[in-house]
C-alpha cells in the first residue's frame, strides 16, 4: 500500500489530505490518481463508498487554474449524489479556493445561474446541466476535465441521450473519466466513442462478503409490515435502510413505522429538494433510525454505519440487489441484508437468486404480534398490505419454501412474468 505522498500529490493537496483526516489511500485512490494526475483517460470500476471522489477530485483540483472559468464538469444520476459529491469537492479544493457549483432540478435555477457565473468546478445531473446548456447560462468551451461518476446508474435511469449531448459539447481534447460500479455494452460504446485509449482500473468489492449475512423470511402478505416491525424492534443496531420499489409503498411503510413507534422516515423523487436533503442530514446525524427508500433516491450515495438493509420489497434484478446489499457490512464493519418475501415477491425473488454468487438463507417466520394498519388512497398499489390485522399469528405453516435458481416452477397457477398470480399451497415453494 503507497502513501498518498508517493502518488504524486502537491504539498498543499497532502495537508488538506490530512486535515480531512485521510490516513492512506484506497485501493481505487491509489490506482486510479496517478493516471489521473498524468491526465489519462480512465474506466474506474468501483463501488460505492470506495473513494473515488477523491479519485478523481486530486487531479481536477490539482490542474485547476484560478479564474480560468469552468474547467472540470461532474455528472452524476442524482441530486443527493450532486450534493454529496459537490460538498467533498469544496472541502478537497479548501486550499485552492476553487469554486464549487452543484446544479439539479427540483430547486430554483436562478440561485444556480448566479453561480455559474463564477464556477470552475460544476457538479450536476444531465437534466439539470442540459436545461442551462440550453438557456445559455453554462458554457462547456473552457472544460478540460470531464467525469461521469456512477455511469451505470446515469444510464439505468434513462439519462443516456442527455449525456451524449453533454458529452459532445465539451471539447474534443479534454481528460475524461468514467466510474461505475458494472460495466455495460452501453458503457463500452460511451468509452469507445468518446473517450482515447482509457485505462481500466479496478477496485475489490468494499463490501466484506465474510461479515455481510443474507437472509430472507416466506411470509404472508398480510403479515409482512408486522414481521418488519417486530426485526426492527429485535435488532436495533445502528443505521437501518429500507428498500420499497414505489414511492407509494415507501411512504406507507415510512408513516406506518412511525405509527408503530419507531423512528423512520421515507424518501423518494416525489419530495422537493430541501426535504431530501433535510432528511438525509437527519440520517448521517443518526437523529433518524430507519431511512425508507427507493432505489432512485438512495442511489450513489455514501452512507456509513448502516447496520441492516431490509427488502420490504424485492428488487427485479440481482443486479440492483447487490447494489441494495452493498450499502452495510463496509470497511471491516458486520452487516445484514434481509429480504421479506411475500407472493408478489416470488417472481422478482426468483430472479435475484440467477446470480450464483448469492447466498441467501431462508430464517422461519417469528410468532409476531400483528398489527393493524392505516391505509390510504396514495397506498393504493400496495396491495400486499391491504387489510385489518390483529391477534397473533405464527407464519403461514407451509414449512421451509425451496428457491430454485433455474427455470420458474409453481404448484398452482401461472408465472407472473406471464401474466398470472401465484397461488398460496400448503407444498413446499420451489422456484
Amino acid at each position: 500500500m503507497k502513501t498518498f505522498k508517493e502518488l504524486g500529490l502537491s504539498e498543499a493537496f497532502l495537508k488538506t489530505v490530512e486535515a480531512v483526516g485521510f490516513t492512506e489511500p484506497t485501493e481505487i485512490q491509489e490506482k486510479t490518481i496517478p493516471l489521473a494526475l498524468a491526465e489519462k483517460d480512465i474506466i474506474g470500476g468501483s463501488a460505492t463508498g470506495s473513494g473515488k471522489t477523491l479519485a478523481f477530485g486530486a487531479s481536477i483540483i490539482e490542474h485547476l487554474k484560478p479564474k480560468g472559468g469552468i474547467q472540470a464538469l461532474v455528472l452524476v444520476p442524482t441530486r443527493e449524489l450532486a450534493e454529496q459529491v459537490g460538498k467533498a469537492l469544496r472541502v478537497f479544493s479548501r486550499h485552492a479556493r476553487a469554486n464549487v457549483v452543484m446544479v439539479y432540478g427540483g430547486v430554483g435555477i436562478s440561485p444556480q445561474i448566479h453561480d455559474l457565473e463564477r464556477a470552475e468546478i460544476v457538479v450536476g445531473t444531465p437534466g439539470r446541466i442540459l436545461d442551462h446548456m440550453e438557456r445559455g447560462t453554462l458554457k462547456l468551451r473552457t472544460i478540460t476535465t470531464l467525469v461521469l461518476d456512477e455511469a451505470d446508474r446515469m444510464l439505468d435511469m434513462g439519462f443516456i441521450d442527455d449525456v451524449r449531448r453533454i458529452l459532445e459539447a465539451c471539447p474534443k481534447e479534454r481528460h475524461t473519466m468514467l466510474f461505475s460500479a458494472t460495466i455495460s455494452a452501453d458503457i463500452t460504446q460511451i468509452a469507445k466513442h468518446y473517450m482515447k485509449s482509457p485505462i481500466e482500473v479496478s477496485a475489490v468489492e468494499y463490501v466484506d462478503p465474510s461479515k455481510l449475512e443474507q437472509f430472507f423470511y416466506d411470509v404472508p402478505k398480510n403479515l409482512k409490515f408486522s414481521l418488519l416491525v417486530h426485526l426492527l424492534k429485535e435488532e436495533k443496531q445502528g443505521l437501518v435502510m429500507v428498500f420499497c420499489n414505489t414511492r407509494h409503498i415507501t411512504d406507507f411503510v415510512g408513516h406506518q413505522l412511525t405509527r408503530a413507534g419507531i423512528n423512520a422516515t421515507p424518501i423518494h423523487g416525489g419530495l422537493t429538494q430541501a426535504r431530501r436533503n433535510k432528511i438525509m442530514e437527519q440520517f448521517h446525524a443518526k437523529r433518524v433510525y430507519v431511512l425508507v427508500c427507493t432505489d432512485v433516491a438512495a442511489r450513489g450515495l455514501d452512507i456509513k454505519n448502516v447496520s441492516h438493509i431490509y427488502n420490504y420489497d424485492v428488487p427485479n434484478t440481482s443486479k440492483e440487489y447487490i447494489h441494495r446489499i452493498g450499502r452495510t457490512a463496509r470497511a471491516g464493519e458486520e452487516g445484514k441484508a434481509i429480504s421479506l418475501v411475500s407472493d408478489r415477491d416470488y417472481d422478482n425473488f426468483r430472479y435475484v437468486l440467477r446470480d450464483p454468487s448469492l447466498k441467501i438463507k431462508q430464517l422461519p417466520v417469528p410468532e409476531i404480534q400483528e398489527i393493524r394498519v392505516m391505509m390510504r388512497r396514495s397506498y393504493s398499489d400496495d396491495r400486499g398490505d391491504r387489510g385489518r390485522e390483529g391477534g397473533f399469528r405464527r407464519g403461514s405453516g407451509r414449512g421451509p419454501a425451496r428457491f430454485d435458481r433455474g427455470r420458474s416452477r409453481s404448484s398452482g397457477g401461472r408465472d407472473q412474468r406471464g401474466g398470472g398470480r401465484f397461488r398460496r399451497s400448503d407444498k413446499p415453494r420451489r422456484f
